[in-house]
């Protein structure tokens, strides 16, 4: 009962303010919520912090967002003077309490000697990474939870390449987190204070202009129509003023935004679950789309780092684009596009399908894949920059996310959605649609289709049962599927693979991470991970046929021995 113990701690702590005892208080008689708050502190890793908004130890709150920043700031310090003067940057979205979670970060790293450059108000997650790198500052923070539901927020660190924090940096201040033994020990300066001593900077216009201009020159093409019509919606997010911005300034004529999700809303009252990647996030735009008959509907996270697409069909309906599609078409629009592509590769996830990578291949370009999550795919880059042989042309993952460029360095959905209104437009031009170019990629590279099943287990008994899941199927998997046979499999957790045409087994040449993927014969590959941010176990199934039928029927195939399989696990 040692989560009771700390729930009484908090409750007697003079530290701990009277609304914090007040919300203590009102849940004395409901021993699963004080256990759900209590049983656990909220993990510290390359993701950052991500959980619901509340009191405790296992909840987003100020005294979690102080700690946390505290022990950033013994790492910045423990760097020296020089880290400490460039400093850290720190951007906020729409969600309830960003604001303040994001002024207490500030204070707090003012209160140890480290500047804090605090954007004015809300900002989209890439324009931090942009800042970081502009302002050669230390570090970076953006207080967001993405796309999640509106009770949770989130702590995103990034580091002087302007990418999320690789493994060895997250532990370095975890460690230094975890040697915060009393919340008293977080340092605080008053606001006036902080900005006399020129410790905490206000930043905003000057940012917003570099940052847009750099978009700008990512465009490709000016041979477009520009009177594409286009419905946009910013999901009550970040992305309205800088996604309208780049597109107005790119001569888009015909952008309509979907009036109800404009402008900030933390409870998302139009959409509950703000993900793009989601059709039911389109319900508003796709009623506004056929009302002005638009080409193209793209939609944008709350922290607008992705980017959701929908084009319309033959009959006036609205088809949904998932990441690899848009992926596949980004990639070879790109790559058509350029003018110089020699020496250039593309990153994406191993969970990310491979018609990208086909696609690549065809126009001699190299792909290179990583774990999953941008921190990855960008770290990739910034590795192969410090070689300074090859040449970054484009990132993305099976989730939606894009980039472009190497001015950001995390997924970008101000860039993805200028290029794929360029490329929309571009078509459009030459008559076509995004479904005609994805159709013509089909027909060049086969019909690969895809499924993503997301199984949904929280509290303590669901990460429980994820875990057996992982744990059983690492030793009990189908080596046969239909008349598919495994040709290998990887396991990312023990850095290990076996071949089954070679009978041999393999190093994986990738960090360590618990995923497991499954290779057949026929080309069709499946891969299942635990979520790193969210009480979720994903299973990513992957098929290629002569048909689009024939692609579909293999991965209905798959999806019921997997999931009986899964299933078993109680």
């Amino acid at each position: 009962m040692e989560y009771k113990k700390i729930y009484e701690e908090w409750l007697e702590n003079p530290y701990f303010d009277e609304e914090t005892k007040k919300e203590l208080l009102s849940m004395k008689d409901n021993e699963e919520e004080i256990q759900d708050r209590f049983y656990k502190e909220l993990e510290f890793g390359t993701a950052g912090l991500r959980g619901k908004i509340g009191a405790g130890t296992n909840r987003m709150n100020l005294h979690i967002i102080g700690r946390v920043t505290q022990g950033l700031a013994d790492f910045i310090i423990e760097k020296g003077q020089e880290y400490m003067k460039r400093g850290v940057v720190i951007a906020y979205d729409c969600r309830h309490f960003s604001k303040e979670f994001a002024k207490r970060t500030a204070l707090v790293l003012a209160a140890n000697g480290i500047v804090a450059y605090l954007f004015e108000s809300l900002r989209p997650t890439p324009e931090l990474s942009f800042a970081v790198r502009h302002l050669r500052a230390a570090s970076g923070i953006v207080v967001t939870a993405s796309h999640n539901p509106k009770d949770y927020n989130g702590y995103k660190v990034y580091w002087e390449e302007g990418s999320q924090i690789i493994s060895e940096v997250a532990d370095g201040i975890t460690q230094k987190i975890h040697n915060i033994s009393d919340f008293s020990h977080v340092k605080i300066i008053e606001e006036e204070m902080a900005k006399e001593k020129e410790l905490l900077k206000i930043i905003g216009k000057e940012i917003d202009d570099l940052y847009i201009e750099k978009v700008k020159e990512l465009s490709l093409r000016e041979d477009i129509d520009k009177d594409i019509k286009i419905v946009y919606t910013p999901l009550n997010g970040t992305g309205n003023i800088p996604v309208r911005r780049v597109l107005k300034e790119r001569g888009f004529k015909n952008i309509e935004v979907v009036k109800e999700q404009e402008n900030p809303d933390p409870d998302f009252t139009t959409v509950g679950y703000p993900n793009p990647e989601d059709t039911k996030a389109f319900l508003y735009a796709q009623k506004l789309g056929k009302k002005i008959k638009a080409d193209l509907l793209i939609a944008t996270d709350p922290d607008c780092d992705r980017l959701g697409v929908m084009v319309k069909d033959e009959s006036g309906e609205y088809v949904s684009l998932n990441g690899n599609q848009v992926g596949a078409i980004f990639i070879d629009y790109i790559l058509k596009s350029k003018k110089d592509i020699k020496n250039g590769y593309i990153v994406k996830s191993i969970v990310t399908g491979d018609l990208g990578k086909n696609i690549a291949k065809s126009y001699q370009v190299k792909t290179y894949e990583t774990l999953t999550g941008f921190k990855n795919i960008c770290g990739k880059v910034n590795e192969l920059e410090e070689e300074g042989k090859e040449k970054f042309l484009f990132g993305y993952e099976e989730s939606i996310g894009y980039v472009a460029g190497t001015f950001v360095r995390d997924k970008d959905g101000v860039i993805a959605a200028m290029l794929i209104c360029e490329g929309a437009a571009y078509y459009k031009k030459q008559g076509k649609s995004l479904l005609d170019i994805l159709e013509e990629i089909y027909k060049e590279h086969g019909y690969y289709q895809e499924k993503l099943i997301s199984l949904v287990l929280e509290g303590i008994e669901g990460q429980k049962r994820i875990k057996r899941m992982m744990e059983v199927y690492r030793k009990e998997y189908p080596t046969e599927i239909g008349e598919k046979k495994i040709a290998k499999y990887m396991d990312y957790g023990q850095e290990k693979a076996f071949d089954f045409l070679k009978q041999q087994e393999e190093k994986v040449e990738i960090p360590v991470s618990d995923v497991l993927k499954f290779l057949f014969d026929d080309g069709s590959w499946y891969a299942i991970r635990p979520s790193g941010t969210e009480p979720k176990i994903k299973i990513y199934i992957y098929t290629k046929g002569d048909t689009i039928e024939e692609a579909q029927d293999k991965i209905k195939e798959m999806e019921s021995v997997i999931m009986e399989k899964l299933n078993e696990v109680k």
